[in-house]
């Protein structure tokens, strides 16, 4: 295994406010991390270092052995997918899925009139493929779905065959059956041993697939409690991050969990 991401004694302010805390924790080649928190905790936060686009205020961040301070971000970027909305708004609307998903070779958004390679274009096929977008590939990307978007931003992610993958909430806002679609995939993914290091955030543990091995318990932007699932994902421990009463299940390596107000 191979140490992906290290954060150390790290800290983040934005407008003045803390939003990560003095937080240390590390990321192997191997895992696959479920970052859960509330609103506010730091999650998005941390994707956000991780994908270095943001450098922390004090302490240190090192994704794939380069320290953020002072690592080329034109160097670093293709070798970490992100997958959020908020990188999908970048997408111009009218592009194709097909651009939209090779376009990320590029480190780009939109298409520039460039030609691209056909090494390029048979693995946006396949990638296309296993996020089944094939049949969408000429359609335009304000024609999606919900959940054919969501699964347009993983594909867009893995499109640089990554070392690191990051995905931001991937199934939020999805009905039952793109959510359950997704955490399949997911799933069936994270459990490829050739599948790069994986950090998921979501707000909720229903949404935690199969096959992923360890849990990041966030409150007030420090790492209350880090791990494997098993061992971590308790009731005591969602108790004192969510500040209610939290019972926890387990069914079949599928998590739910149930306050008591």
């Amino acid at each position: 295994m191979v140490q992906v991401l290290r954060f150390s004694n790290t800290s983040l302010v934005r407008g003045g406010n803390t939003v990560v805390n003095n937080l240390n924790w590390e990321v192997t080649s191997d895992q696959r991390w479920i970052i859960l928190g509330a609103n506010g905790a730091g999650k998005t936060s941390l994707l956000d270092m991780a994908a270095g686009w943001d450098i922390p205020s004090a302490g240190q961040v090192s994704v794939l052995d380069e320290d953020l301070a002072t690592a080329d971000p034109e160097w670093l970027r293709p070798r970490v997918g992100y997958a959020s909305s908020s990188m999908s708004k970048r997408i111009p609307p009218t592009d194709t899925v097909s651009d939209a998903v090779i376009t990320a070779a590029y480190a780009a958004a939109e298409r520039r009139g460039e030609q691209f390679e056909e090494l390029d274009i048979r693995r946006a096929r396949r990638v296309l493929a296993e996020w089944r977008l094939e049949e969408l590939s000429d359609r335009t990307v304000d024609s999606l779905s919900e959940g054919e978007a969501k699964r347009l931003q993983i594909a867009r992610s893995i499109m640089t065959d990554p070392e690191l993958l990051l995905l931001d909430e991937p199934t939020a806002g999805l009905d039952l059956g793109s959510r359950e679609e997704i955490m399949q995939m997911l799933g069936f993914f994270a459990g490829n041993p050739s599948a790069p290091a994986i950090v998921m955030v979501t707000h909720h543990v229903e949404e935690i697939p199969r096959g992923f091995t360890h849990v990041l318990l966030v409150k007030d932007g420090g790492a209350a409690y880090a791990g494997p699932i098993a061992s971590t994902l308790t009731s005591e421990n969602l108790t004192d991050v969510f500040g209610v009463t939290v019972t926890v299940y387990n069914n079949d390596g599928r998590y739910s969990a149930q306050a008591t107000l």
